[in-house]
Order: structure tokens, then sequence, then C-alpha cells
């Protein structure tokens, strides 16, 4: 294409790449999936060094799309768990109330001499009756048994329910000899170990841990043990139809005349002698 000015003295010659480039705009405007329109603009300006005018095609920007992001839903923390997935053969179930475990206990602390009553509040604290229950930091079972200490009275699996029980049990009478009449510290040094205990001079750690289990523990037991007295059954009143009483007469005694000793009871209601 040939523009001329003023008679023909001057003329443009377009540059093919200025139709090369106009070409290859709008064909990548054709391929471009957005609907939107691009205007173009054609500006002629005079050549400071040739004298020659000049022709330039000014694309307008590609319109930007602004793109919704929908805001990232924060995954919830998840706190750790205080009890982990059942042992094998362990049951899956709590049994608060069951009553094999009620005659487990009340056996295994008849014949350890320790009050059933207190190894009930010590399952309640520690997992609260579910014989799968895992700490993170390893014991096991109904009364939260470590496997050395498990061992060490006598447990093989600490998921079976008798086997807990009894070496859990078998642990409260150890700690009741080794702090006899404590039960403070015989419920920190279950909780802490003996050890524990011994470092702070039979004093109960100052493990916020420790304080807060012998604390739950005691109450949970003391309330027990109140709930127990007033379940006990009335001592029935005394009445004159259910008791006899007995009477006792007195006796007379004298020696005759041969010094003889003589004795007689005496009924006062009659006055004669027996």
């Amino acid at each position: 294409m040939i523009v001329c000015f003023n008679g023909g003295t001057t003329c443009l010659f377009l540059l093919g790449s200025c139709l090369l480039a106009g070409n290859g705009l709008a064909a990548s405007a054709e391929a471009d999936p957005a609907p939107t329109p691009r205007r173009l603009t054609s500006v002629v300006r005079v050549d400071s060094r040739s004298g020659r005018l000049t022709r330039a095609v000014i694309v307008a920007p590609k319109p930007v799309v602004a793109k919704v992001i929908a805001a990232a839903v924060a995954e919830p923390v998840v706190a750790e768990r205080l009890v982990a997935e059942p042992g094998a053969g362990a049951p899956a179930v709590g049994l608060r109330g069951d009553a094999s475990l009620q005659q487990i206990v009340e056996d295994a602390a008849r014949r350890n001499q320790v009050d059933p009553l207190l190894v009930h509040s010590v399952i309640q604290v520690e997992s609260n009756y579910n014989p799968s229950a895992v700490s993170p930091k390893g014991a096991q079972g109904l009364m939260q048994l470590r496997p050395s200490t498990a061992r060490r009275f006598g447990a093989t699996n600490s998921f079976d329910v008798k086997e807990n029980v009894e070496a859990g049990v078998k642990y409260l009478k150890y700690l009741n000899s080794l702090y006899p009449n404590d039960l403070r510290l015989t419920l920190a040094a279950y909780n802490a170990g003996e050890g524990a205990v011994a470092k702070y001079r039979n004093h109960i750690p100052p493990y916020r841990e420790t304080e807060h289990y012998v604390y739950k523990v005691g109450e949970k037991y003391g309330s027990a043990r109140r709930a127990a007295e007033q379940r006990k059954v009335p001592a029935m009143p005394v009445t004159e139809n259910t008791v006899a009483v007995e009477r006792y007469f007195p006796v007379e005694s004298f020696v005759d005349a041969e010094g003889h000793l003589h004795m007689r009871t005496v009924v006062p209601s009659e006055g004669i002698p027996q």
C-alpha cells in the first residue's frame, strides 16, 4: 500500500513488517478463546533522522479478567489422641458397669487387700473403662500399665482385662506398702513412678499431670466411698416387742445352826423364796 502527500512529493511505503505484525496480531486474536474485542490505533509521525512520515499501529492491551479464587478452608487441628487403636485381640468397647469386670475387680482387690472402690476410681481416670486404651507414652489397657510395669507384676497381655486388673491392683498394693497410710503418694507414684516420688523426697512431684491425677482420683474415690455409705441398709430400730428383757431375781443366803450354807432366790412379785 502507498500513501502520497502534497501532490505526490512525499510517499510513504508501509513496511511489510508492520503488515506482518498486524496479521500476526489478528491471527493471535482469532486463536484467543476470549471473545473480548481488541482495539487497533494507527499513529503517523515524522522521523527526525530521515524526514519521512512513519506510521505505527498501537494495539490496545489485552484486558485481564480477574479470577476469583475461593479461600482455602483450613483443616482443623486434630488434638493428640489419648486413646489409640486397640491392640491385637483387645475388646473395642468400654466395660463400665459390666458384671464380669465388677467380679474381676472384687476378686483382685480382695486377694491383694486393696479397696475395690479405689481400683474403680483409678480405672475411671486412667482409661474411662476402655480396655483398648493406649496413652501417648505407651501405657495400655484399663489400668494403663506400661509394658515394663505389666511384665513386672505378671501381665503378658495388657489388653486382657483380667491380667491388666490383676497387675494394676498388685502395683497399687506394692505402692501402698512403700507409702503406708498416704494415698496421695501412692497415686502420685502410680502416675509418675516411684522414682519420681523418691527424687522429690517422698513428696508429690511438681508435674501438672501428676498433681491433676492425684486430685481427680482422690475426688472420685471420696465420692464412691460416700455413695457406698449411703447405700448401706439402716439398722432395724429397737422395740419392746423385738427385744427380750431378761429378769434377774435377788438371791438370799444364810448359814444354819449346823454351819451349812443355804442360798435361795426371792421373787419380788410373790415375796416367796424359791
